[in-house]
């Protein structure tokens, strides 16, 4: 048997020629716009695709698949949300230092990568990495801050530094 007489692609063929229609309906009643609601119901297969092994996709389809779709919906907002703060951001420049669009997408890309990472992070380790990148500073001010000890900011730093290294 192929890979693509797999039952789980025979499944997602199946769930695709069921229910794309009523997804992609119910995403443009959701979204207001026809092109954003067909990209998010094509990635929404592409997700159940995406899966290592066959498992059983439930006897709600449905529910599945918005399940995935209000997934996808929502990392669209915060993506929309990063790259409008920075347009935003990169408007009050001189028209000398505005990036060029091609800077501009994978700026906005990295933008993404690291909210995505620090939203994985745990709360206490993202808020001590933060308070060290972003306002700078010290650990022993951080630990005062967070009322933690020195070990517990460094082990929280550590962790963070190993979670960004692994997107790297």
């Amino acid at each position: 048997m192929s890979s693509i007489d797999s039952p789980l692609n025979q499944q997602i063929h199946s769930l695709y020629s069921e229910h794309h229609g009523w997804l992609q309906g119910w995403l443009q009643r959701r979204l207001g716009n026809r092109c954003d609601a067909a990209d998010l119901a094509h990635d929404t297969f592409l997700r159940l695709l995406a899966r290592q092994v066959a498992k059983p996709l439930g006897s709600e389809p449905r529910a599945l698949l918005t399940h995935i779709a209000k997934g996808l919906m929502i990392d669209r907002w915060r993506r929309q949300d990063i790259e409008r703060a920075y347009l935003d951001t990169i408007a009050q420049l001189p028209p000398a230092e505005v990036p060029s669009p091609e800077t501009r997408l994978l700026i906005v890309e990295t933008l993404w990568r690291i909210e995505a990472l620090l939203r994985e992070l745990p709360a206490q380790t993202r808020d001590t990495f933060l308070l060290s990148q972003i306002e700078g500073l010290t650990y022993a001010q951080i630990a005062t801050r967070l009322n933690v000890s020195l070990i517990t900011v460094k082990r929280h730093m550590r962790a963070a530094f190993i979670a960004c290294l692994s997107v790297a």
